[in-house]
């Protein structure tokens, strides 16, 4: 697996039941009212769909994704939002009802909404454990991902839901890469990373029932 700058190879890896992970990952008791989760990892790695299978496994968990908080915001420099607007009430207790100024600014209908009773809350996006949301975070899941795969997902996915053409998602790509590479290289959520999950394994495994975990 090649690996982007800085991040230095997990392992030994072995194949889990995502069953089984879930457990692990939720074995601790929260440290506030709600249980909350980061999958973080690089841009088209895979942190959606780990997502996702995790709270399909939970069955009471709601999904936070950071691109939601980030909207025609900034690509990285929105953690005060999160903060404000899902970790706070979160950590109170609240039901959270958040529309950012960005949607409000330009139109975008709805909100993130977590409902007072939900138990665990999941948040994806690539800077979910960074820092600043440690505090905030029970644990922390890092993706690693091949760097030239999760380049090749992020265009895949950007023409399939953008439009955009190849030329442009490419340049999509170069843009976020240029913000991704120093922010992470900086950050190093790697390292407070409970749980390393890869998502292009290298081991054999059935991606719908089972993970491949690191240690």
């Amino acid at each position: 697996m090649e690996l982007g700058p800085g991040e230095p190879a997990a392992g030994p890896w072995r194949v889990e039941p995502i069953d089984v992970f879930a457990r692990s990952v939720t074995s601790a008791p929260p440290r506030g009212r709600r249980r909350v989760i980061a999958v973080d990892g690089r841009g088209g790695g895979g942190k959606t769909v780990l997502a996702d299978r995790l709270s399909r496994t939970l069955g009471s968990a709601v999904v936070v994704h950071s691109d939601d908080v980030a909207w025609h915001h900034s690509r990285f420099g929105w953690d005060d939002l999160m903060i404000e607007g899902i970790l706070q009430p979160l950590q109170a207790g609240e039901a959270v009802h958040c529309r950012l100024p960005a949607w409000e600014r330009l139109g975008r209908p709805g909100h993130i909404d977590v409902p007072a009773e939900t138990p665990t809350v999941i948040l994806e996006g690539v800077g979910v454990s960074r820092r600043s949301l440690t505090p905030h975070l029970d644990v922390a899941i890092w993706v690693q991902s091949d760097f030239a795969e999760a380049k090749r997902r992020a265009i895949v996915r950007d023409l399939a839901e953008t439009g955009r053409t190849e030329a442009e998602a490419l340049l999509h790509w170069d843009e976020w890469e240029a913000e991704e590479v120093p922010f992470l290289l900086d950050d190093r959520p790697w390292e407070r990373a409970g749980f390393i999950v890869a998502t292009t394994s290298p081991l054999p495994h059935d991606p719908e029932t089972s993970v491949v975990v690191s240690g």
